[in-house]
């Protein structure tokens, strides 16, 4: 995978100027990682986020920083007949930096498709728990938590290095689809999720940092109720954390409300616009509700 353009990658170059850059984090499996066409959004999507993309710095699965930008993807080329691809964070990264005209991003993303919170993504992982649910020896060897934080800290030792102070402002996590294919998986989906909230958070010594998740509504594997536990398990821990909001989705076709591929997995250009959009808003809303807290 390579970025877009050479107008992105010139941009690259450059570094940030202004007040405190603001950090998102970003996790998950496949529909983190994304397969919207980005050709398929319109030319004034196309043209804002050219727009906004000096302000909007990525680094994607621990590459370097660069300014927000789809992937150039062979794979999808091969599989749907496009080339250009994204996830949710185009349109996060879109919603905040036209909503805060004045301040500068950085979104650090780790992705992987077919990954599970039980296993590699798992904040007290072992090599039991990785082969009892990835599929493949090098996922079971995938420590992808412990590799997001890693990759944070190397963005912000970069940061701290070109003098630039940051905000911590959050996390986006889309994840879920293979824990929900297993039972022991599915059972300790809300346990998992809860530690791994609990690691970013005392990582980065930040005990109110806002976590943003996207409710999975999948339907395949092996355990059956797998996807209803799992869908359960985040509103749970919402329920449980004033800080956690959840994007609900709907459990099964058509999908109107975040369309998907013919696969019925995977999130198309229009599902991925809305998902990013509905994230960016739970987590302004996080923000604005911290904020009035602070006030009080």
């Amino acid at each position: 995978m390579k970025l877009l353009s050479s107008i992105f990658i010139m941009a690259g170059v450059c570094t940030f100027a202004g007040g405190p850059v603001q950090v998102l984090f970003l996790g998950g499996q496949s529909n983190m990682g994304g397969h919207g066409n980005y050709d398929a959004l319109s030319e004034n999507d196309r043209s804002r986020i050219e727009a906004v993309a000096p302000r909007v710095m990525l680094s994607r699965n621990g590459g370097a920083a660069t300014p927000l930008a789809p992937l150039e993807s062979e794979y999808e080329l091969k599989k749907r007949g496009f080339i250009h691809c994204f996830g949710p964070e185009m349109f996060i990264g879109l919603t905040l930096a036209e909503k805060n005209p004045d301040q500068d991003f950085l979104l650090i993303k780790i992705a992987q498709g077919g990954t599970a919170l039980y296993g590699a993504w798992n904040p007290e992982w072992s090599e039991e728990k990785a082969k009892a649910i990835e599929v493949g020896t090098r996922k079971q060897q995938m420590k992808l938590y412990q590799q997001h934080i890693s990759v944070i800290k190397e963005n912000l030792a970069q940061l701290k290095a070109q003098g630039r102070k940051y905000n911590l402002i959050g996390m986006v996590w889309m994840q879920g689809e293979n824990d929900a294919a297993k039972e022991i998986s599915s059972r300790s989906y809300k346990s998992n999720l809860k530690k791994l909230i609990a690691g970013y958070r005392s990582t980065f010594n930040q005990p109110d940092m806002p976590f943003v998740a996207g409710q999975i509504n999948s339907r395949y594997g092996d355990f059956e109720e797998g996807p209803a536990m799992v869908r359960q398990a985040f509103i749970d821990v919402a329920n449980d954390d004033a800080r956690v909001k959840v994007i609900r989705t709907v459990p099964q076709p058509p999908w109107s409300d975040f369309p998907k591929h013919e696969d019925q997995v995977h999130y198309n250009a229009i599902g991925q616009k809305r998902l990013g959009l509905a994230m960016a808003d739970a987590l302004l809303a996080l923000q604005q509700e911290q904020k009035e807290s602070a006030d009080q």
